[in-house]
């Protein structure tokens, strides 16, 4: 029996080829050429006398030892990730390299505010910032592509530790000329299903709105196609619906020269929670905890 060990960059090889299923591709995404990926991912193949990867001009299959052995390395690199994080939290707090994934509907609105200030005050901190889907952004951290994930709640997280951050409300936006003069705060009732216009599906504010609005028959008929809440503003100023946007959007002036007004909806469900979370029982737990901070005074 071989007394050889795979190597980290091994296995790192082998999940980017895993994730992104192109040599190519997690090469980039590996920062090294293809033929060193390749030729990592035979190397192992060698040690370990199997093949994971079934390769082919167009299609790169795992055999299924091979999702077994990824589904063990990413175990074993979130192992590796936590020993490194647990000498890096003995030194300076809030210092080193930090890996954050962000959701689309927070990214543009809260951290424009927030970053000029960490860099100035935490010089010592290097933020990468990874924007995904809430599902996206929980799988990164759960395989430890990220350290941890500025989402909203409620959503379906795993086991994690979280701090929140704020109460983000959700206000109802349409054209300024809507002949029904909504009033200051609008139930879910005067929403009209045949206009309200949503994110399409894997963003958890599609989620956040239905939910606060309760009518089932929302979930039927609401076109879910928007990319993004500046796409659907578009939408509404152009007189094609009307939608739910977060009132952090809304601060950070995402209806400036439109022709768009927005109230509060009036529902006790009527606002998301923002949240950092990270993986539980991590080494880092007090950085985490130190980064809410910031972005709870921002």
């Amino acid at each position: 029996m071989s007394t050889y060990l795979p190597t980290i960059k091994q296995l790192q090889y082998l999940v980017a080829l895993h994730e992104h299923g192109h040599f190519g591709r997690a090469a980039e995404a590996s920062f090294v050429s293809q033929s060193t990926l390749s030729a990592g991912i035979r190397e192992l193949e060698s040690l370990l006398g199997v093949t994971l990867v079934e390769r082919s001009r167009r299609v790169v299959r795992f055999t299924t030892l091979g999702e077994q052995v990824v589904e063990k390395a990413h175990r074993l690199l979130r192992e590796a990730e936590e020993l490194s994080d647990l000498v890096r939290a003995s030194g300076k707090p809030l210092s080193g390299t930090l890996r954050m994934s962000v959701i689309p509907t927070i990214a543009p609105f809260m951290l424009p505010r927030i970053l000029p200030r960490l860099r100035s005050e935490r010089p010592d901190l290097k933020l990468f910032l990874r924007e995904e889907t809430s599902q996206d952004a929980v799988e990164s951290l759960h395989h430890g592509r990220v350290d941890c994930v500025l989402l909203a709640l409620p959503f379906a997280t795993g086991e994690v530790d979280m701090a929140h951050i704020a109460d983000d409300r959700l206000y109802v936006a349409f054209p300024k000329d809507d002949p029904r003069d909504p009033p200051a705060a609008i139930p879910p009732s005067m929403i009209d299903e045949g206009r309200l216009l949503l994110l399409e599906d894997g963003h958890c504010l599609k989620e956040h709105a239905l939910a606060a609005c309760n009518r089932p028959e929302l979930r039927a008929s609401a076109t879910m196609i928007g990319t993004s809440l500046h796409t659907l503003v578009q939408m509404v100023n152009n007189d094609l619906g009307l939608t739910m946007l977060p009132e952090m959007a809304i601060e950070a002036g995402i209806l400036h020269e439109t022709d768009i007004v927005a109230r509060p909806l009036k529902s006790q469900a009527a606002s998301r929670e923002i949240a950092l979370i990270w993986r539980k029982n991590s080494p880092r737990k007090a950085d985490f905890e130190l980064l809410a901070e910031e972005l709870r005074a921002g």
